[in-house]
């Protein structure tokens, strides 16, 4: 009788001994062989009060001529950059938005010249927005629109609004925790998902002024009164996602 004896490679031995022992397999997650992956949304809001406000003014004439109504728009518009700068808005913050002159063939300014000239301006003082609307309009500004209230560093409202966010997701990992009877280990990932930073713009209280440009008749009394704004709070809302890392407590 013959007897064989084979014998297992050493290198099969240990790959065997590797395996009994738990060798560990790559995780593209970043997760460890003792942890969970938990993955949290959450969203984040902040309201802001705007402190900044911007609106146009303009002005809207006709003339037998072309020369006749440019030259009458510019007058007027300097009295209207004349009043601004004296309420106090920097020449920086004020810009020449539109600028036209054209023939009307119709209606009752048939055969006349209409000139336009647009500016837009920015009140860097959002309490002096409706003092600012209000001299334009007195100044002979027969167009206006808005204002629109907004904030100047949108970015650190949106900030406080993340900080928020971070702050309920964490809270919310931690309930699963607690409920799976298991400890938050570490963070692994944070992801913006995005979301409105600052950019609501609250309308004016004059409802007609914030559905967009409007023309006034050259009666005072059908001019609005603009002196009174009421600024509001600007949201923010931001979204995240979290991968929290679990340990067995």
């Amino acid at each position: 009788m013959r007897i064989m004896i084979t014998r297992l490679p050493i290198v099969l031995g240990l790959g065997c001994a590797l395996a009994a022992c738990g060798e560990r397999k790559f995780d593209p997650r970043g997760l460890e062989y003792d942890e969970t992956l938990l993955s949290v949304s959450a969203t984040g809001q902040t309201d802001t009060r705007p402190d900044q406000a911007q609106f146009q003014a303009g002005i809207s004439n006709a003339s037998k001529s072309a020369k006749e109504a440019s030259a009458a728009n510019l007058k007027k518009i300097d009295q209207v950059v004349s009043a601004l700068k004296q309420l106090g808005i920097a020449e920086k913050d004020i810009q020449t938005r539109a600028m036209s002159v054209q023939r009307v063939d119709w209606g009752d300014r048939q055969g006349l010249f209409e000139a336009n000239n647009i500016i837009n301006v920015i009140v860097r003082d959002v309490d002096k927005a409706g003092a600012a609307v209000t001299a334009a309009s007195e100044a002979g500004a027969n167009v206006i629109s808005g204002p629109d209230l907004r904030l100047a560093d949108p970015e650190k409202s949106a900030n406080t609004a993340y900080a928020a966010a971070y702050k309920a997701a964490r809270n919310r990992a931690e309930a699963y925790a607690k409920a799976a009877d298991m400890k938050i280990s570490r963070v692994l990932t944070i992801r913006d998902a995005g979301g409105v930073q600052g950019n609501r713009y609250m309308p004016a209280a004059d409802a007609a002024a914030a559905s967009g440009a409007v023309v006034y008749a050259e009666r005072e009394e059908a001019r609005p009164d603009t002196s009174r704004i009421m600024a509001g709070e600007t949201n923010s809302t931001v979204a995240i996602q979290v991968d929290f890392a679990l340990t067995e407590k």
